[in-house]
């Protein structure tokens, strides 16, 4: 059983490593966004899918010598493939549909090599299970959620700190090199074994149509509660492997408990505790960003472990003999796909904001309550009438408080609403406490800029961006400003359009050059605030990626001259990390002019985007001063924090500025320094 055991291992291990390495490799293509993850996990559920089909497909109409061969030459084409890493040819111009081509981009990377490795579990394990009738093939299953567990934990604390990606690329290459060698061995045991012989009444391995669609839905709940959590936590701070990867590994952990052994999943205690983190959930979901970054993340990752924990625990109860392994395999990997595809691309156009969390917490409690109803050994079936009640009532209560939390609008009116695959934004009619009124547009759940709708104070810059923050003293002290005999224009690139507001610092003869990923926020810009509109600067808008479009107007040898380059540009509260690298901070002084200033906004509840911002800026000979202002002093004022860069001691040094940067505090300087292969959230974290 060795050589079984370390093939099993190995694939697993290689399917779940290759998972956020792809994952990192294309986030800057596409805005650095939570989503990019979600399309990405849904990508290998349906791979994985495809690979259960085939193993269900071989090991029901070839005999084993047959089916190894198949195997090993599928094995040989997929190492054609290698290395799996996608190429910058794939780096998207302007996609049109962001999800379908990460789906395409993906499958020409690793598709057939992931394909080979998602097939092996199901197909080995039935192997085992034929040189060894006696022995239970699922134990090799809790094995292949080790090797996964160990995978996901190895790689954001081992893996991304210490290996680029292009190394970590060729080290999987040859890992997996190594797991073909694996698969051979296993050839060789069972090359001689005599055809298979169909058990008596399970010549298919078939299952009543009530088991399969309990299966199916068993499956499909948390998966898709997987993918809600992971966005969840995500798009308030930043799509990272450390954060996709903690969801996964709670995930995964449940297959490993409930499928290692049965006695490890207990009805009672179990269904207590997917009562209580249900409640804790609602919780959180009513405190919102007001509840600190730690409790946040415990509480939906304790929910998520808690719904997995019961839904995969009676999935275990109800798999079928060996005979209906790769059967029940492919029920699995079916409805995690479902889930996956409901999660990631149904929820984006059913529901106008994030409601798929709601759905799917309360789907698996629904569920598992069902599956307790249906199976005869639990004591609610067996006319326990009050116990039924009970539960019944408790569950109802919890979804109603779903529901309502789903369905509130606390506070002021929405004015309009749009989700797309970069997030949701709403627009709200606001009141100040004077009884002044204001628009605001939030993504997610935190406000982007403010307008006051008052002909007297729209023109009126507001949020992070008010006359004392220092986005202002860039745009109003540039030395551009005042140059003897110049028209004091400024040619300014702004990185994130938000409400518009910064284009209130426009004069005559200025010109504004605004890159924004998300075409909707150019639409609600436009459409319900009046910043761009009454703006004396000319104003250009780029829509796709700033990251990628500054790239490509380098190489064009189109370099913008900035004299202001303003980085504002937020996922909800999320960093863009790609926007935060030596890399990028090296294609934004291409783009600057030599006395140019770079202005960083780093405001942010969870991370200190400081000191990273800092280090980036010294690291290219540049002064960094930062500016903060925590108390709301003024109409329209929001707490604010800013870094300026330069290398223009003019600048640095005017009375007007540098006197009212903070000093830097120790320890400010020691912050990683990231790079596009390396960029680590965790020394940043501000729980």
């Amino acid at each position: 059983m060795l050589p079984f055991a370390a093939a099993i291992f190995l694939s697993a291990f290689l399917l779940f490593q290759v998972q956020p390495m792809l994952g990192k490799s294309i986030l800057p293509w596409f805005g650095g966004g939570p989503s990019v993850w979600t399309t990405c996990l849904l990508f290998f559920q349906v791979l994985l899918l495809a690979g259960y089909l085939y193993a269900h497909l071989l090991s029901t109409r070839l005999a084993a010598r047959s089916q190894a061969l198949l195997h090993l030459v599928v094995i040989g084409l997929a190492a054609l493939a290698l290395p799996v890493a996608p190429g910058a040819g794939w780096k998207p111009a302007d996609p049109g549909s962001p999800a379908l081509y990460i789906l395409g981009l993906l499958a020409a990377a690793v598709g057939l090599p992931y394909f080979a490795l998602s097939a092996t579990a199901p197909l080995l394990q039935r192997w085992a299970s034929r040189l060894e009738p006696g022995r239970s093939p699922y134990r090799l299953y809790a094995l292949s959620n080790t090797g996964s567990l160990l995978a996901l934990a190895s790689y954001p604390f081992l893996v991304e700190p210490l290996l680029p990606l292009r190394a970590q690329s060729r080290i999987w290459s040859v890992l997996f090199v190594a797991y073909g060698a694996g698969c051979l061995a296993c050839y060789l045991k069972v090359k001689d074994l005599p055809a298979e012989a169909p058990a008596p009444g399970d010549a298919a391995g078939h299952a009543p149509r009530g088991k399969t669609w309990l299966w199916l839905g068993l499956a499909a709940l948390p998966s898709a509660l997987l993918l809600a959590s992971t966005c969840q936590i995500t798009q308030e701070v930043a799509p990272v492997p450390f954060l996709w990867v903690l969801p996964l590994t709670l995930y995964l952990l449940s297959f490993v408990i409930c499928f290692d052994r049965e006695a490890w999943y207990r009805r009672a205690p179990w269904g207590v505790l997917l009562a209580l983190a249900s409640a804790l959930a609602c919780y959180a979901l009513f405190v919102g960003v007001d509840l600190g970054l730690a409790w946040q993340v415990a509480l939906f990752s304790l929910a998520l472990f808690a719904c997995c924990m019961c839904c995969h625990g009676e999935l275990a109860r109800a798999k079928p003999p060996a005979g209906g392994l790769t059967r029940f395999y492919l029920c699995v990997s079916a409805g995690g796909a479902l889930g996956g595809l409901f999660a990631a691309l149904l929820a984006p156009r059913l529901f106008p904001k994030y409601l798929e969390f709601h759905a799917a917490l309360g789907g698996c409690a629904a569920l598992t309550l069902l599956a307790w109803k249906l199976d005869p050994a639990c004591p609610l079936s067996r006319g326990h009438r009050w116990p039924w009640a009970y539960l019944s009532i408790l569950l109802a209560g919890l979804w109603g408080i779903l529901v309502a939390l789903a369905l509130r609008e606390a506070g002021p009116e929405v004015v309009a609403r749009s989700r797309n695959f970069y997030g949701v934004l709403t627009v709200y009619a606001c009141t100040d406490g004077d009884g002044r009124a204001y628009r605001a547009l939030d993504h997610g759940r935190i406000r982007h800029g403010t307008q006051y709708l008052d002909p007297d104070l729209r023109r009126k810059p507001t949020a992070y961006f008010v006359e004392d923050s220092g986005v202002a003293r860039a745009l109003l002290r540039h030395p551009g400003r005042e140059l003897p005999g110049g028209d004091g224009a400024l040619h300014v690139g702004v990185i994130g359009l938000g409400a518009g507001t910064l284009a209130a610092y426009g004069r005559e003869g200025d010109r504004f050059r605004i890159y924004e990923i998300d075409p909707d926020v150019l639409k609600m810009a436009t459409a319900y605030f009046t910043y761009l509109e009454d703006s004396a600067a000319r104003i250009e808008y780029v829509l796709g990626d700033a990251r990628v479009k500054l790239e490509e107007e380098r190489e064009a040898g189109q370099l913008q001259e900035f004299d202001v380059l303003v980085v504002d540009a937020f996922s909800s509260d999320a960093i863009p990390t790609h926007l935060l690298t030596r890399e990028a901070f090296e294609l934004y002084e291409s783009h600057l002019k030599p006395e140019g200033v770079l202005a960083i906004q780093a405001t942010n509840r969870y991370v200190d985007v400081r000191r990273e911002a800092r280090r980036l800026a010294e690291a290219r000979g540049w002064r960094a001063l930062w500016f903060e202002c925590k108390r709301s002093r003024g109409l329209g004022h929001m707490p604010n924090t800013w870094v300026l860069a330069s290398r223009n001691p003019a600048f640095l040094d005017d009375p007007r500025v540098g006197p009212f940067a903070r000093p830097w505090r120790p320890g400010d300087a020691d912050a990683p320094l990231w790079t596009d292969d390396r960029a680590s959230l965790l020394p940043l974290l501000q729980p």
